[in-house]
């Protein structure tokens, strides 16, 4: 008689990996306001912050691939703060 190809047991080195999503013991994650998602100008603020620091990037030029537009900088500026 052949084994049952059912679910059966399944040994946990197969099951997926748990993962933890949950915030530090200190509180909320630095850089990440809460309710909404990191801006534009936010963003370029850290990687100036990380070169400042001496990371070795650098910006990228105007037009090329990956760099924000013209268009991100025009929406960005609608949600501002005043």
């Amino acid at each position: 008689m052949r084994a049952s190809r059912g679910m059966g047991a399944v040994r946990p080195s197969k099951l997926p990996k748990q993962v933890d999503n949950s915030p530090p013991e200190g509180g909320p994650v630095p850089g990440i306001k809460k309710g909404g998602k990191v801006g534009l100008y936010e963003n370029i603020h850290k990687k100036r912050a990380r070169m400042a620091a001496g990371s070795g990037e650098k910006m990228r030029k105007p037009g090329s691939k990956g760099s924000p537009s013209k268009q991100d900088f025009i929406n960005s500026a609608k949600t501002a703060k005043k």
